[in-house]
């Protein structure tokens, strides 16, 4: 706070210069500001304004924040403590007149995207990217290949992409992980960039992904009987047919976030003992015990399945699981009772928070501890 109350003296001591100082303040800064574990969000636009809010998406804080006018100076600003290690994804509202409008900070070069857009970011000090989500210099890469899985199920074909690690050989087998929304994990989630890196590491064992995405989303993967027909009928044989695919549950995987999440376990639940390991991120596990929930028509399945589960956790008892959620998301309590839940019924499970949201790159930073669970490399298991 001190600069911002430095910056506040000179533009009193001079008005007729405050503009000048304020773009010199914002040429010398980067943003947002931090006063150790305050972050301090700043705006400031030569049009006046009505007001300024953050908008965010951090569960249990009020999700929109009133910036602070710094004086009469048409700046606004805004110090909001936050978790040291915390990630937040967010949005400004300018109102005038009546009318309100979200854009990116403009002065924050930080950015994530999914798809529906991108938002600004506010990474806090105690946060850092993982170099494994990034190209590394020397990496051999996987290949990608896409094939077309004929369904009866869903009615036509669909394109599943199929990472094969560097070293795949036709005549060799591999572990087989099934992604949902892969489209999704390859350009939100840097995860051929994950697999390629961690591979290479020997953190993670050489393996196959395939890489499938629905066409009605959420429908199709709410807890929808046809999604684990079509996985486990269609799209596990067409892989089979064209690559080494390794026998057995333990060498058979299912991830996916969110709905994702849901669907992964529903299917691995519907059809036990074909999958036996599980990587489930965010997932939308919503329950009840009475009452009703207040989600909407579509979770109504997915409450009906998690509640199926809840009554009878035995189906999967034999396989390793995966969990992650953020601390930000509503759904963080839903996941942590799953969890104690597996936990207490023999579950070989492990479980994740991180001070982020429900976003594809809290997804992404979750993945090195996924992958090297469910399927560790020599170099991981030598040290674990």
């Amino acid at each position: 706070m001190k600069r911002i109350q430095e910056l506040l003296s000179r533009c009193e001591s001079r008005p007729e210069r405050a503009g000048d100082e304020i773009r010199t303040f914002i040429r010398e800064q980067t943003f947002p500001l931090f006063d150790n574990d305050t972050a301090i969000f700043f705006f400031y636009d030569e049009r006046s304004f009505d007001a300024i809010h953050l908008i965010h998406w951090v569960f249990g804080l009020e999700s929109r924040q009133a910036f602070i006018p710094l004086g009469s100076t048409g700046a606004w600003y805004l110090p909001l403590e936050l978790p040291h290690t915390a990630r937040v994804e967010y949005k400004l509202e300018l109102s005038r007149g009546g009318h309100r409008l979200w854009i990116r900070d403009p002065f924050n070069p930080h950015r994530a995207f999914d798809p529906f857009g991108s938002n600004s970011v506010c990474p806090m000090p105690g946060y850092h990217e993982p170099r494994w989500a990034f190209e590394e210099e020397g990496v051999r890469p996987g290949s990608k290949e896409t094939i077309g899985v004929k369904t009866e199920v869903y009615g036509g074909e669909r394109e599943v992409q199929v990472y094969l690690p560097s070293e795949y050989k036709p005549h060799k087998k591999y572990p087989l992980l099934i992604c949902h929304d892969g489209r999704d994990y390859l350009r939100f989630a840097a995860i051929k960039n994950v697999l390629d890196n961690l591979i290479q590491r020997h953190e993670v064992a050489p393996l196959i992904v395939a890489f499938t995405s629905g066409v009605d989303r959420n429908r199709e993967y709410g807890a929808n009987p046809k999604q684990p027909a079509f996985l486990v009928d269609e799209l596990l044989p067409a892989v089979r047919r064209q690559f080494g695919v390794a026998d057995g549950p333990e060498n058979l995987g299912l991830m996916g976030a969110s709905f994702g999440g849901v669907s992964s376990l529903y299917t691995a639940w519907s059809r036990p003992g074909v999958f036996g390991k599980l990587l489930l991120q965010s997932g939308s596990f919503v329950h009840t015990d009475v009452g009703r929930h207040d989600r909407g028509p579509l979770f109504d399945p997915v409450v009906d399945f998690v509640n199926a589960y809840r009554a009878d956790p035995t189906r999967i008892r034999a396989a390793r699981v995966f969990m992650s959620c953020g601390t930000f998301e509503s759904l963080i309590w839903f996941n942590r009772s799953l969890r104690a839940l597996m936990m207490d019924h023999g579950v070989d499970v492990r479980f994740v928070e991180a001070q982020d949201g429900h976003n594809w790159f809290a997804w992404r930073d979750r993945l090195r501890d996924g992958l090297t669970w469910l399927f560790p490399g020599h170099l991981w298991m030598y040290y674990d």
